[in-house]
């Protein structure tokens, strides 16, 4: 299982778009009567498949007393159904050598399966089944709430973790995308079998949904497994969450710790804007890799952290541009000015070699990405989720190369300069400055509610 902000992490692929082009080579899109979109990408070299049911709905569409259902939902997908046990799901596609898991993020559910390809059937009926037939079983429920506790307990004691809820939480303040996707022991404690199938019953429709797979498959073959199965989910589309914004704002936490865990933030861009594709090439040049700025700078030319880079979340209507570095007590003081000077450079000093390097990562990780039929799975659905089509790699690199160097300087100045920050830090943290004091150093000013 997998949730929280590594999945959002993952899930940040560069999916921008303009008007509707040709579909990628091999893919193919058919949608059901109710909806439901089914993708395949043909990789017909291969003696496997990788598959799963992509849902537009996770942690952002709860309601206040619903935080944390998603995810719990996710898990509770697998403890049994109406034609199958907890065990006889494991047994069964490992009996073949699969392998069968889920995943929640802030906007997406995912469950999906990995078997040689004559077992792709099997595969299909697993995933209908636990999305059709699960029982929510009391003592199952009962159980895994408590597994989920655990999690909940385990994310606390780290403080990498403890971290970036704190910094989620002041830059979207009092909003779903600032709360954690695990929820609270509260919340996740109140959860009744109902609740589960409420959630479900309003969330999980057909043209919310998408089932993708990738590899050695057959696409007639494997809607008509669709028709069959997946017919009863409803025809209208599910509700749409509620907005959310970005806010900025400050977290900082004193804790006895060895290490100081810092993150820096800024209002970032949804998938759908113009900038999105610029916000994810500038995190890659500031914080992308060992040739970046922020590691050249800060670890190799300084020595003042083990660990710092830069990351970009877009989310289907805002977003958030990062910088997290873990460094001890003694190097704050240093740290901080060094990495707020690579912010105001950033708009006035970026040039070609960096910005070809920063395409050239880019490029090569979407081409890697290719060589995975999970990969291209989970690409073409939330392409299919978030624009209504599957998006070729040829049009995302056009895309990438109509970036030039003035835009990305425009994009940091802006960013940066006109910035209404978020700071968050945990740890050995008295010498970390406030959001206004940042704010000051970077040149802008807070709106008046922030101040």
């Amino acid at each position: 299982m997998v949730s929280g902000r590594k999945q959002n992490a993952r899930e940040q692929k560069f999916v921008q778009v303009g008007a509707a082009g040709k579909l990628p080579r091999n893919v193919q899109v058919t949608k059901l009567s109710n909806g439901m979109s089914v993708v395949t990408d043909r990789m017909e070299h291969l003696e496997s498949a990788a598959l799963g049911v992509w849902v537009k709905a996770g942690s952002r569409d709860e309601q206040p007393w619903e935080h944390g259902i998603a995810h719990l939902l996710e898990h509770m997908a697998f403890k049994g159904t109406s034609r199958r046990t907890a065990r006889d799901i494991a047994v069964q596609i490992e009996n073949v050598g699969g392998d069968v898991n889920a995943a929640t993020s802030a906007e997406t559910t995912s469950f999906y399966a990995r078997v040689l390809k004559n077992d792709v059937p099997l595969a299909v009926d697993i995933l209908a089944d636990i999305l059709n037939n699960s029982l929510f079983e009391e003592t199952e429920l009962k159980r895994e709430q408590h597994v989920i506790l655990q999690e909940i307990g385990a994310a606390k004691d780290s403080p990498e973790d403890v971290a970036f809820d704190d910094f989620q939480a002041a830059a979207f303040s009092g909003q779903t995308l600032g709360r954690s996707i695990m929820g609270t022991p509260e919340t996740v404690s109140s959860f009744k079998a109902d609740h589960l199938r409420n959630y479900l019953s309003d969330h999980y429709h057909g043209p919310n949904m998408v089932l993708a797979a990738s590899g050695n498959v057959d696409h007639d073959e494997i809607v008509k497994m669709a028709e069959s199965r997946f017919a009863d989910f409803g025809a209208t589309p599910a509700r749409e969450p509620e907005s959310c914004i970005y806010t900025g704002g400050e977290s900082i936490k004193l804790r006895d710790l060895q290490e100081a865990q810092i993150l820096f933030g800024f209002e970032g861009r949804a998938y759908h804007v113009r900038d999105f594709y610029a916000s994810q090439v500038l995190a890659s040049l500031l914080g992308g890799g060992m040739s970046s700025r922020l590691f050249q700078e800060v670890r190799e030319k300084r020595g003042l952290c083990y660990s710092i880079y830069a990351f970009h979340w877009g989310f289907s209507d805002t977003g958030i541009f990062g910088v997290h570095a873990a460094t001890e007590e003694a190097d704050i003081p240093e740290l901080i000015p060094v990495v707020l000077n690579e912010f105001k450079k950033a708009g006035q000093s970026i040039n070609q070699e960096e910005l070809d390097r920063a395409r050239a990562q880019i490029n090569a990780g979407l081409m890697m990405s290719l060589e995975s039929p999970a990969s291209r799975a989970g690409q073409i659905a939330r392409q299919i989720l978030l624009f209504g089509r599957p998006i070729s790699n040829e049009e995302l690199m056009e895309r990438l190369n109509a970036l030039t160097v003035d835009r990305l300087s425009d994009l940091a100045m802006r960013l940066f300069g006109e910035a209404n920050p978020t700071i968050a830090a945990l740890g050995p943290v008295s010498q970390v400055p406030g959001q206004a004091e940042i704010a000051q150093i970077l040149g802008s000013s807070l709106p008046d509610a922030a101040q």
